[in-house]
């Protein structure tokens, strides 16, 4: 399965803090989650930032562009590099890369904008597959054990992808965005098709679903709710939506027949 973590890369750090209670003041020992800033630059033209974890920077920075529509398909990519002074260099064959009209949506960081054009016009069609109940609650098991980072640090989001009968792509980071551009660029790169199922530990709104309807993945869960938009998007795209997705239940905002009890 592709992973999140280089084996090199610090994506933790300790720091000693005070509890405070009614009985007194002990020390306690806690891990903060380390958020870097990073630029995302095509063909040598800077298009945005954002504070990432410092993991799967290849796949965001795929991912990334594909969320502000300028890479359409998985083809265009031809090179990735992660510059050392906080930089994510992608070359691509593509014809422009003009600053685009976008929207400002409800997320955090540089991932909260989404292009005009990605939110206007109609959907291609899905790629289609179902999943079974079992998958199901295997697939958010190993999502929410696959990493230490969310348990010790409470202070991260998880993006994990099923496809073909078990967890292919695992990623995660401080934003909720963040995790699901990295899946989507995972796709991008080649490292799974989009005919399967995608989980995040983050709420669906409206970029978030028009992100993965967009790249062609049939089936959008979510350990928390959807907004009214995001439930929206999914009827015009056809997309499964189902929330508040748990190993033994879930609830289908819409397309129910993706799911095989």
């Amino acid at each position: 399965m592709n992973s999140s973590h280089p084996i090199s890369t610090r994506l933790t750090m300790s720091h000693m803090t005070t509890v405070v209670t009614p009985h007194g003041l002990t020390e306690q020992m806690e891990q903060l989650a380390i958020e870097t800033p990073y630029s995302i630059a095509l063909n040598d033209e800077t298009i945005g930032s954002s504070m990432v974890l410092p993991t799967g920077l290849e796949e965001f920075g795929a991912g990334f562009l594909f969320g502000q529509g300028y890479i359409k398909e998985p083809g265009e990519i031809k090179e990735i590099y992660i510059c050392p002074e906080g930089r994510i260099a992608v070359y691509a064959d593509v014809l422009r890369t003009e600053p685009k009209e976008v929207i400002i949506t409800s997320g955090c960081g540089g991932t909260g904008k989404i292009s005009r054009e990605m939110l206007e016009g109609a959907f291609d069609p899905l790629q289609e597959c179902t999943i079974t109940f079992p998958e199901i609650s295997t697939f958010i098991r190993q999502a929410l054990q696959y990493s230490p980072l969310g348990p010790q640090t409470h202070c991260i989001h998880g993006c994990g992808f099923w496809e073909n009968g078990k967890l292919q792509l695992f990623y995660e980071d401080v934003g909720r965005h963040n995790a699901v551009d990295k899946v989507l660029g995972a796709i991008l790169l080649g490292k799974a098709s989009p005919r399967g199922a995608i989980y995040t530990t983050g709420r669906l709104t409206s970029d978030m679903v028009l992100k993965c309807a967009r790249i062609g993945i049939p089936i959008i869960m979510s350990r928390t709710a959807p907004s009214s938009l995001g439930l929206a998007i999914a009827r015009r795209s056809g997309a499964t939506l189902a929330a508040y997705a748990r190993p033994d239940r879930l609830n289908v905002f819409n397309a129910p027949h993706r799911i095989v009890v």
